[in-house]
Formats: structure tokens, C-alpha cells, sequence
């Protein structure tokens, strides 16, 4: 999605005050919590990419008829040291720091070694997961901070690596219907080789103490090795099944030996990923429960991928639906310096980026030597993917697109792991148009969408209505905002079934637009989905139409 140059104003210079709003025709559903960069400048010293301001995190409360708004920054150690120095002193995606130039030469000596080998930031601004009964703001780093839900309290910094050997992982997570909780990282420094690690975090793990973090349970399901020894996969989510973890390994990688010399040779983290459009894109296939991979080699042309729609086992096929591209352009798009330029300018530097593609694709899991060679595998009337059997043994899998320009989907977490039928995401155009919500039906090969003209909704969350059975029986959240200052921020309910609009509260305060998040249901019930600071809240009148 894309931001004119007034709305990137409205982040640089929003108000965190908390707010509550009333709510008329919604019932009593639980909390919603939104991560992503709310600031992007410490002092006199401002980022380069949105992906590095710094996480404020909101909350959106439906209780009684009303809906509560609350918003804080995460008090990283990362925040800590920018606001105490008044300035950037924490190297992000897209903007490397450098020392003090008043320092002795001591101090700087000791700073240019450390970056040898980055300590990444515990800026964690991508999403909110959950561990145990215990929720994290998490991004794709070692570190994660863990919150307080209903004050949005940071309660302390936890390290992956106390408890694994990783130095990344995804703030995508799955949760099974125990509420266990499967994530999957990178080992790139350590012990033995590098390689991919999944891992499982038991539903009971938390400390009801609150003493000890609910990693101290994790368990190792499987690891994977690295295709190229020091060219890491760049991954962002992966699939997960009844009986299987998909892992993606994309030609997108990470430059091992350019991130060592990054700091050295003055350019961010981020140009250490590379796209090779020359190379392969393989599918691994773990099954979760023993931690074995399928021997089957499977794979494909070369894609980029970010998001993980959805994965389901069918008739003997491994189905598992992503958002492809083509390219690896997209972080470019978020450069502010990009994102500041007059919306005519964005709009043609943006044709030639490759659209989002929901892909699907079906991987028959009952290879043997007698499989025919040289025709479809697939036998799925529901898809046109296919997979072919190669002469040495792997299978090449090409997609069936399903729908071109969708973003950020969602599901009814519910069918996570099964069959399913309906996406939900953010329709991009690649243009300063205002941004949609859509509603894709994969069965028909249609699509529905929420429109306003001048306003950008956030990543659309589906809450499924209690007791409900049927897929779209619920209502999509979505917190839109708008460079238009007649048009205050508000939290939009749509009708899952029909995208209509059936109600929304207008927020008395500026609202920045923020990644993804995790829906906490009032019940009681574990969530599932990927799902200056005022103390005090604010409430707004939800009008319902």
C-alpha cells in the first residue's frame, strides 16, 4: 500500500494520548492489538525505510457497546537508547548508525568490532504473537518483547537465543487448536552448520508467576540445512498443515559476508538481500509430528513470497496457498525518501514493480518409482497447479493464480490448516489511489471490496461470530486513516459475508498506520490469527449503518 507525503507527515507527528470510542449494534468481542513503526525521527537524526520507525503499538477494546482505543510505544531497549540520546543510535533495516564522533578512539574502536558480527535491534514493530499465555511484540530478530495486553505495558526483553540456537525468526507464527504455538528461525552463528530451525512452544508454558518466559518449554521439531552455505533463505512466514510445516526457501537471500562488512562499507542490512531470478525456489515438507522431511524433492520456478495464506492436505496433495512475486522490489517501495515524492512520480516508479499474486500450489505427497513421468500429478479438480515428475526423482511444481493485487491476507483462523474458501486482505494497485479491503472467493474466482474514497484501511482481521460454523459468518477489523483532516481515523466493522459496512467508531486522536496484529477474544478463548506516552483512555461513538 502506499503513502502520500501527507500522510507520512501524519505518522512523523501523531499523538499517543490513549483514547476510548462508544459502539452501538457490536457486541462484547475482546481486543485487538495493531503493531508497526510509529516514529521516525529521535532528535535532530531520522530514519531511511518505514520498516525502521520506531513500534507503537494500539489497541482497539469492544466492551459493553463501546469500543476503548490505547496506544503506546514499545519500550525497547532499542527506544531507550534513542530517547536518551536524542538521537538515532540504533542500526535498523534500512539505516545504519555509526558512532559518536565526540567518543574517544577507544569506544569507537570497540563499536566498529561489535558490527563485525550485528547485534540486531529489539525494535520489534511487525506483529504481536503469543507464546504460552504470554504476548510478544515481535519482528524477525532474536530479541522479542513481551507486553501487557490490556495496558500495553513493555514487561521485558526475552532472547531467542537463551533457549534456541537462532539469530532470526518470523513473527508469523501458526497455533494448532491446543493453542501450541509452531515458529520457525535461522541459525547463522553457532554450533554446527548453519541451517533453518523449527520449533514448538506447549499452550501450558507460561509461568503463572510471571517470572520466567514461556520460551524456557520450547521444543525443537525439526532443522533444515542451508541450500547455499552462506546465502540464507530470506523468509517471512511459512505453511503449516494437520501433519506438515511448508517452508518456502526462496531464491531471496541474505548475504552472509555482506552483512559482516555492512557497517564497514556504510550500507544498511537491507542491501545484504539479494533476488537470484536465475535460481530455483525449493519446498521443503517437515512433517511436524516427528520432525522427518518428505523425500521428495520438490520445486519450482523462482518466486519472492512474504505472506503464507493458507495450507490444507487434500486427497493425497499438499496444498498451500502464498502471496508470489516476481521480483524482490518491494522493501524499495518503502524507502521514505521514495514515499515522499509527489503521488504522480510514486505511481509511475511503481509500474514497474510486480504485482502481488495469491499462488497456489498442490504437491502430491504419493511419489513412488512407479509415478508416471512427464504429466500432471495433480489431480485436484478444484486447481489448475501443476507437478511433474522429473527424470531424477524431484517433482517440479508450477501454481495456479488465483487472484493478482492482494495484500496482507487474512483468514478465519478457524480453517487455518484445513480446506477453506474465502481470503481477506488489502487491494493494491501499486498507485496513490486510496487503498480497498477485499474479500476473495477461491472457489468462484470473485472478489468483493470495502471502499472510501482518501482513506487506507489496515490489514482487515476476521472475528468469526460466536458459535458460528459456516466460514464468513463474522465481521472484519480494519483501523482506517486518512491524509484528509476532515476524515478522523476510525475502527471499521464490515460484514464478513458481504464486505457492507455495519459499523465504525471515529477515534479522537491520529491513528498511524501500522503492519499486522492479533486478536484477543474477550471469552477467554486462546486467539489464533497471525495474528510522550499519556496514561488514560478515549471513547468514540460507534455509528452503525
Amino acid at each position: 500500500m502506499l503513502l502520500t507525503r501527507v500522510q507520512l507527515d501524519l505518522l512523523f507527528y501523531f499523538n499517543t494520548n490513549h483514547l476510548p470510542a462508544r459502539v452501538t449494534g457490536v457486541t462484547s468481542i475482546g481486543t485487538l492489538l495493531r503493531n508497526g513503526p510509529g516514529l521516525f525521527s529521535v532528535g535532530d537524526s531520522r530514519y531511511n525505510h518505514w520498516f525502521d520507525g520506531l513500534s507503537l503499538i494500539h489497541s482497539f477494546t469492544f466492551r459493553n457497546g463501546e469500543v476503548w482505543y490505547r496506544s503506546k510505544f514499545l519500550k525497547s531497549d532499542t527506544y531507550r537508547r534513542n530517547i536518551k540520546a536524542d538521537r538515532i543510535v540504533v542500526t535498523e533495516f534500512g539505516t545504519m548508525v555509526y558512532p559518536d564522533p565526540c567518543k574517544n578512539i577507544f569506544s569507537r574502536f570497540f563499536t566498529h568490532l561489535s558490527n563485525i558480527i550485528p547485534d540486531f535491534t529489539d525494535n520489534n514493530l511487525v506483529n504481536i504473537i503469543r507464546y504460552g499465555e504470554d504476548y510478544y511484540a515481535a519482528s524477525e530478530i532474536n530479541y522479542i518483547n513481551e507486553i501487557e495486553p490490556s495496558t500495553l505495558e513493555t514487561v521485558g526483553r526475552v532472547n531467542y537465543r537463551n533457549h534456541i540456537a537462532l539469530n532470526l525468526a518470523t513473527a508469523h507464527p501458526h497455533y494448532d487448536e491446543e493453542g501450541n504455538t509452531y515458529n520457525m528461525g535461522t541459525a547463522i552463528l553457532g554450533l554446527g552448520k548453519p541451517k533453518y530451525v523449527i520449533f514448538k512452544v506447549p499452550h501450558d508454558a507460561s509461568d503463572k508467576s510471571r517470572q520466567k518466559p514461556a520460551l524456557r518449554k520450547l521444543q525443537l521439531v525439526c532443522s533444515i540445512p542451508f541450500r547455499s552455505l552462506m546465502f540464507p533463505s530470506y523468509f517471512h512466514s511459512f505453511g503449516m498443515t494437520q501433519n506438515y510445516i511448508v517452508f518456502v526457501e526462496q531464491p531471496f537471500k541474505l548475504d552472509m559476508v555482506k552483512l559482516a562488512t555492512a557497517y564497514f562499507r556504510g550500507v544498511s542490512w537491507g542491501s545484504c538481500l539479494k533476488y537470484h531470478k536465475d535460481e530455483t525456489t525449493l519446498f521443503h515438507v517437515v512433517n511436524r509430528h516427528t520432525g522427518k522431511s518428505v523425500s521428495t524433492r520438490y520445486y519450482g520456478d523462482a518466486l519472492v513470497t512474504f505472506h503464507h495464506i493458507n495450507a490444507y492436505e487434500d486427497q493425497d496433495h499438499l496444498v498451500f496457498d502464498l502471496v508470489s512475486y516476481k521480483d524482490s522490489v518491494l522493501y524499495e517501495m518503502f524507502y521514505i525518501d521514495h514515499m515522499r515524492q509527489d503521488p504522480s512520480k510514486v505511481t509511475e516508479d511503481n509500474k514497474r514493480f510486480s504485482p502481488p499474486v495469491c499462488a497456489r500450489f498442490a504437491l502430491p505427497l504419493n511419489i513412488s518409482q512407479d509415478t508416471q513421468r512427464g504429466v500432471n500429478l495433480v489431480s485436484l479438480p478444484d486447481t489448475r497447479a501443476r507437478a511433474e515428475l522429473q527424470d531424477d526423482g524431484s517433482v517440479y511444481c508450477t501454481p495456479d493464480a488465483i487472484f493478482q493485487g492482494l495484500e496482507l491476507p487474512r483468514i478465519n483462523y478457524n480453517f487455518n490448516t484445513k480446506k477453506y474458501r474465502y481470503v481477506y486482505g488489502s487491494r493494491v494497485d501499486w498507485s496513490p489511489h486510496p487503498n480497498k479491503i477485499a474479500k476473495v472467493d477461491i472457489e468462484t474466482r470473485t472478489h468483493v471490496e470495502w471502499f472510501q474514497e482518501n482513506c487506507f484501511p489496515s490489514e482487515p482481521v476476521f472475528v468469526a461470530s460466536p458459535g458460528a460454523t459456516e466460514e464468513d459468518d463474522g465481521v472484519i477489523l480494519s483501523s482506517v486513516i486518512s491524509p484528509d483532516p476532515d476524515i478522523a481515523p476510525f475502527m471499521l466493522v464490515l460484514d464478513a459475508r458481504t464486505l457492507e459496512e455495519l459499523a465504525r467508531a471515529e477515534i479522537p486522536a491520529s491513528v498511524h498506520m501500522d503492519l499486522h496484529g492479533l486478536f484477543i477474544p474477550a471469552s477467554g478463548e486462546r486467539p489464533g490469527g497471525h495474528s510522550g506516552d499519556t496514561e488514560g483512555t478515549r471513547r468514540g461513538t460507534l455509528r452503525g449503518h
